[in-house]
């Protein structure tokens, strides 16, 4: 059995609006600089990265925890593993709690890694220019 994936992050910004970054098709794209089609009802499809990322959610409890089936591209068909996101009030911001289960081992080390590189640093960009009062810069995209 694969190793699970586990992070804890913080944000300094609410539950509601780390939430609503991820789950928000347009926020998603812009802060991780590739394509997104997010869902926010269960059973609803998804993909992000350039549809590098597809599955579906299985369930949204606003604005406290996601729950995805979740599968990259290039892993074997019909393969998914299963994403945990909890979110939970930490002083003025938020504490994002990330378990995922499932994904296949030759692949584990990668996933466990983009996740810093694609999702949580440069979400932390864009929260921050956000409260800045700027527009956040998109990433330019997969490397």
């Amino acid at each position: 059995m694969c190793r699970p994936v586990h992070h804890e992050v913080d944000f300094p910004v609410s539950p509601r609006q780390v939430y609503d970054a991820y789950l928000d098709s347009k926020r998603h794209a812009r802060f991780t600089g590739q394509a997104a089609r997010m869902s926010r009802r269960e059973g609803g499809r998804f993909s992000a990265g350039d549809g590098y990322i597809s599955g579906y959610n299985l369930e949204l409890v606003t604005p406290r925890r996601i729950v995805q089936a979740w599968r990259a591209s290039e892993w074997p068909e019909g393969s998914y593993s299963i994403l945990r996101l909890e979110l939970t009030p930490r002083g003025k911001g938020t504490r994002l709690i990330l378990d995922h289960i499932g994904v296949p081992e030759p692949f584990r080390d990668g996933v466990d890694s983009g996740w810093h590189e694609f999702y949580w640093t440069p979400m932390k960009t864009f929260f921050q220019a956000a409260a800045r009062g700027g527009r956040p810069r998109a990433r330019t995209g997969r490397s």
